[in-house]
Order: C-alpha cells, then structure tokens, then sequence
C-alpha cells in the first residue's frame, strides 16, 4: 500500500513510518515542521535504507495537500498532524481548534474527492477524562479538561460521521496511552522543542545535565507511591500498532485503545530508568498540575483481538533507548 502519513516527520510519525517501511509498504509523508525536524527524515532513510515521498505543507491547506493527492497515488492515510500540548492548548484554544479540527476535515475531502477509503486516525487517552480503569473502548467518554482533548473528542466525532454517510469508508481510531522510548538505534527519538511537556524527554534531559532536577507533579494521589500512574508504552509497539491497524481496516468506523494494560508511576519510571541506565536522577516533589488524573491505563484486550497486536517491550527497553537516543541527541547551545 502506499501511506500518506501527516505529521510523519514528528515523534510517533516518524516511527511509524519506519515500521510502514520494513512491513513493505509505501510511504508519502507530509510535514510543515512546525513541531517536528528534517532531521527525521534523514533518519528514516538511513534506518530502513529505502526512499520515501516528501511534502512539506500544513496538511490544513487543502490545494497545497492536494498536490500530493495528484502526483501520487494514495490508498491509505495515517492521520497523526495536529498540535499537542495541553498546556499551550489552553493558553491558545483558537489555534488548537482551528489547525487540529481543519486538518481532518482538508484531509477527509480529498479522500473523498480523490476515493481513498482507508483511514488511520491518532487519538488519545484524554478522552476519557478521568473515567473508571482500565479504560475500555466501549465506555462513555467523559467532558475533556483542556482544548486538546477536546479536539480529539471532535475529531472522532467528524470521523464517525464522514464514515456513516459513506458505507465504503473505512477509519479506525486509535486511542493511545503514554508513548515513550525510542528507535534501539538511537538515531530517532522524541526531541521536544523547548521545556518538555512529556516526563521521558525531561528525565532524559536531567540525566543529561541539561536541566537540574525533574519536578514529580504530586506525591498525595491514591496511588501505590502518591505519583500519577499512567501506561508507559515504547513508540515502537505503537508504530506497530499503526501498521497492524491499517492492514486490518474494515468498512465503517472502530476504535482500538494501544497500550500495555499496565500501569507505572511517576517514581517507578524514574527508578527503571536510573536502574536501567546507571545514572541518578535528581528529582524534586511539585504541587499537583490542574486536570492530571491519578490512574490512566488500557483495557488492551480490542486491540489483540481485532487487531493481533500487544505491546512487546517493556519500561526498561523504553528507558533504555530513550538514553541512548538522548545521548546521541545534540540540543540548542550544545
């Protein structure tokens, strides 16, 4: 097949594209970098030693997208384009509503107009807002706590209703959990611009001596150590996850959460990853953060039955290549 994947240049796009690649497939990547690197790229080329198509456009412009609809010849989109951050969601809702929503809507007219059928949509966890766990596909979502989340409640919603009005359609939605890790090589790794929003890159960047303490945002939670417990999942399961789930499409719409089914708190993360690592990890205890939940993870029983997939590497492989890709990583100023 060959894949468009918007926001392939990014963090969990980049990866997925590497394992699109060493599965056999085609990929067409389109990417403006505005939260991404061409660096990525190289990477990719080097990793997998095969040649890919390259746009760079905001996938939100529907005549500039529209080039790569024309000169290739598209049978499936992977649909990862969209800011990210909750924080700068809420500091700027307007810009997170109207890129995150347009882009799906500019992407589901040209598959309509250009009839490709098959769609992979990257959502999120948030949905559920801060529901009963394990959280399952089929339980009702709850109102999200910031612009972001809402926009992947949105887009699911925009998505199940292209696919009613058109029987050939096919999208799944994938809700994931808390992509962390790298590619083992360590050439293609999560590389935030600025002050991290994600716990891995800020461990790594302590470790490194680039910031001098991490901040665990509350120790008084109903949880085994008082931390937040979330479900930790290596990119490269989840890239995985997106390969298994295009070859898997079937007319109409599902949803699929990708995660372990396994929970890991703030602390124990820390320690696998000095454990794993060899190198202490100054960390100091923050007022709790507004709209972090205490326990977040998968019932992953859809996604092995739907899709044969389950998570294969654990917290320690992620530690493990996030420092080694963190290691080879040059920052600003470095």
């Amino acid at each position: 097949m060959n894949i468009l994947v918007t926001g392939g240049a990014g963090y969990i796009g980049s990866h997925t594209c590497i394992a699109l690649l060493e599965a056999g497939h085609q990929v067409v990547i389109a990417d403006d970098f505005s939260n991404s690197d061409e660096k990525a790229l190289e990477a990719i080329g080097t990793i997998t030693g095969k040649d890919f198509k390259f746009y760079q456009v905001n996938v939100a412009r529907f005549h500039r997208l529209e080039k790569a609809f024309t000169e290739q010849k598209i049978d499936g989109v992977i649909h990862f384009a969209g800011f990210k951050a909750v924080g700068e969601s809420v500091e700027n809702p307007l810009d997170y509503y109207a890129n995150n929503l347009k882009s799906t809507i500019t992407l589901l007219k040209l598959c309509r107009k250009y009839k490709v059928q098959q769609f992979v949509f990257s959502s999120s966890a948030t949905v559920y807002g801060d529901g009963e766990v394990p959280f399952v596909e089929t339980q009702n979502l709850k109102p999200a706590t910031n612009p972001y989340g809402e926009t992947k409640v949105m887009n699911e919603k925009i998505l199940k209703d292209y696919a009613k009005a058109n029987p050939e359609f096919a999208v799944i939605l994938l809700r994931y959990f808390n992509p962390v890790g790298a590619h083992p090589s360590g050439l293609i790794g999560e590389h935030p611009r600025g002050i991290p929003n994600n716990l891995m890159p800020y461990i790594t960047q302590v470790a490194k001596g680039l910031r001098d303490q991490l901040y665990v945002f509350g120790d008084d939670y109903d949880t085994v150590d008082g931390t937040g417990v979330r479900d930790y999942i290596h990119v490269m399961d989840l890239a995985e996850g997106h390969v298994q789930a295009m070859e898997h499409l079937q007319k109409g719409w599902d949803v699929v959460n990708l995660g372990t089914g396994k929970g890991t708190s703030v602390l124990e993360l820390v320690r696998a990853f000095e454990k794993v690592n060899e190198i202490e990890v100054p960390y100091s205890i923050a007022p709790r953060r507004e709209g972090d939940i205490a326990l977040c993870y998968a019932d992953t029983q859809k996604a092995q039955r739907v899709l044969g997939w389950r998570a294969k590497r654990n917290v320690e492989d992620m530690c493990r290549d996030a420092w080694q890709f963190e290691k080879n990583n040059r920052h600003e100023g470095q």
